[in-house]
């Protein structure tokens, strides 16, 4: 054990784990089921301690004997909150670091939707969260919070729908916003004939890291700006190879 470890430094270590991981499954299962079926396996809990202190032979005989039944009961009880507790931990940007995790299915899904969008004529704009957050620019539009798929960007951006105006803004494998206001690039030469999603598409990467999607609804055709730049005229095959290269690129 390295010496600056003293007992006392690790009992506080402990309690504070211990603390933080009781926390976390709190804030996990309150307002579910799991919750109230939590609160019936702590007063077994505090149940078999009692008959330990009490020395309820009986009791503790017949706690005891149904643990290992209590560990399969767990795992079968919160199957969903536990899915969900890995699937945020693989989200976890510091699990991504490590682990080099990539994110095929975002790419997949937003060139999908970009190429259901052209073939309808239907516009849109489809914003990209890499390194740095978009949390300021979330809060102008709509939360959704739904797993990525391109039939939910196309229905999104159907004329008539309540979100179709603004920017759709996706983290990882999630749609998190809808009708999002995004800052315009100020036009200059070669950018006086953009509408107002190509103005936008080339704003949130002028002053974020983004990646943005965008589709005219005039004449069908598919951008991706990064950087600043718009480069127009892209096919399915291409934007998603550029997606796939610069979401993968920010875990390297």
């Amino acid at each position: 054990m390295p010496s600056f470890l003293k007992p006392g430094i690790i009992d506080i270590l402990d309690i504070l784990l211990v603390s933080w991981l009781l926390y976390r499954l709190f804030l996990m299962i309150q307002g579910t089921r799991a919750a109230h079926m939590a609160l019936g396996l702590v007063l077994l809990v505090v149940g078999s301690l009692l008959a330990q202190v009490l020395n309820l032979r009986g009791v503790s005989l017949i706690i005891s004997s149904v643990r290992v039944a209590w560990v399969v009961a767990v795992a079968i009880i919160f199957q969903p909150e536990l899915r969900r507790a890995l699937a945020q931990l693989g989200q976890n940007p510091l699990v991504r670091r490590v682990l080099r995790v990539r994110v095929p299915q975002a790419a997949d899904e937003i060139a999908d939707a970009a190429a259901l969008l052209s073939s309808r004529g239907y516009g849109g704009l489809i914003v990209i969260e890499r390194n740095m957050g978009l949390k300021t620019y979330m809060s102008t539009g709509k939360p959704i919070n739904a797993e990525i798929t391109a039939e939910l960007i196309v229905t999104i951006f159907t004329p008539g729908s309540p979100l179709h105006d603004g920017a759709v803004i996706v983290r990882g494998n999630q749609v998190v916003a809808a009708s999002c206001i995004l800052p315009l690039s100020t036009p200059v030469s070669g950018r006086r004939a953009m509408g107002m999603r190509h103005l936008a598409s080339v704003g949130i990467t002028e002053e974020t890291d983004a990646v943005a999607v965008v589709v005219s609804e005039e004449t069908r055709r598919m951008s991706l700006a990064v950087n600043g730049r718009l480069e127009r005229g892209l096919e399915q095959t291409r934007i998603r190879g550029r997606l796939r290269e610069l979401l993968s690129r920010q875990y390297e």
